[in-house]
């Protein structure tokens, strides 16, 4: 079996748009730095941190960088993500306009204490069934 590029996370941000690539690479980083346990994995595919749950997706599209799943229970970062809500509660940065860095950087970090306070707990693992 050849493997492809978007089998990768390295391999999606390469392919991604030109404009796009440096963005995703921020936002890994911002993630990386904010959850350093978590585990990157590539969910639905796009490129994904996981910890208890899903921290987050990210993927670039033809026009904006999406940003998933929704916010929920932090009414004042919701409002200031307002502009860039999408339909579900998926935020669209546009490619064509500055990334708002510090309200990224807030997300993620809202995304992160939402899941556990960054830190993974080790999973218990399931007995083989031979």
């Amino acid at each position: 079996m050849k493997v492809t590029g978007r089998q990768t996370i390295d391999g999606i941000i390469a392919e991604a748009p030109p404009r796009a690539r440096t963005i995703l690479r921020r936002i890994r980083a911002l993630v990386r730095k904010a959850a350093p346990e978590a585990e990157e994995v590539i969910s639905y595919g796009m490129p994904s941190f996981r910890g208890r749950r899903i921290i987050l997706h990210y993927a670039a599209f033809s026009e904006h960088i999406g940003i998933f799943p929704p916010l929920r229970d932090e009414p004042a970062l919701l409002k200031a993500l307002a502009p860039y809500a999408g339909p579900k509660g998926n935020l669209r940065f546009p490619l064509d306009e500055p990334m708002p860095w510090p309200l990224i950087e807030r997300l993620v970090k809202a995304r992160v204490k939402q899941d556990g306070a960054g830190k993974v707990q080790a999973k218990a693992r399931r007995p083989s069934r031979k």
